[in-house]
């Protein structure tokens, strides 16, 4: 069983952070045209999405702070990349925007949440296989555009996985939606137990 601790200087903490700070570096690269460099930042900062992940669990490093700031961190760097693709060029803008409108719904469901005395919800293992599957793909589609002898591998196989995370996205906002009402609708005393019994 995890143990989840009060902590907050560790490795996984540390590795969220760094991804915060990424985020600002990408989008310079993206509109300075540095795609190679862009390309580059992206690849670290998805790799240290899937490093945080195994290094808390394996080294019992899971935290209070890390169980927020760590889809927190994944959430802000999604959102702020789709916007430089966009922008860019490197995805339409009704992607951006089906996946910006699930956090969004998230944003909402936080606050219903708070307003009636519950915490956020716990991280969703379907919200996470989207958000790896997410983070693989906006790299290949950046190394797509960087690179036009591999457009034929790297662009399908970037889209198929942009697609299959934004179904595994908006699976799991649903489920969060429906355990969310069910959490409102019944008495508080009777999911303060059980809530505090489940770890993202």
């Amino acid at each position: 069983m995890t143990t989840v601790s009060s902590r907050i200087a560790t490795v996984p903490n540390a590795l969220s952070f760094f991804r915060l700070l990424l985020i600002p570096v990408f989008l310079v690269f993206l509109l300075t045209h540095e795609y190679l460099m862009a390309l580059i930042t992206l690849v670290v900062s998805s790799a240290t999405d899937f490093v945080d992940g195994f290094v808390a669990r394996k080294f019992n490093q899971v935290s209070r702070v890390g169980q927020l700031l760590d889809p927190a961190a994944d959430r802000l760097f999604i959102f702020s990349t789709l916007i430089g693709l966009a922008w860019g060029g490197f995805v339409p803008w009704w992607l951006a925007g089906v996946i910006i409108a699930r956090d969004v719904l998230l944003l909402v469901i936080g606050i219903l949440l708070a307003n009636n005395g519950y915490g956020p919800l716990p991280v969703h293992h379907l919200g996470k296989m989207g958000t790896f599957a997410l983070l693989f793909a906006m790299p290949l589609l950046v190394l797509a555009a960087t690179f036009p002898s591999i457009d034929q591998i790297a662009n399908p196989v970037g889209w198929a996985a942009a697609l299959w995370g934004v179904f595994l996205y908006w699976w799991a906002g649903v489920i969060y939606a429906l355990e969310a009402g069910r959490i409102i609708r019944i008495p508080r005393d009777a999911t303060v137990a059980a809530s505090d019994t489940v770890e993202s």
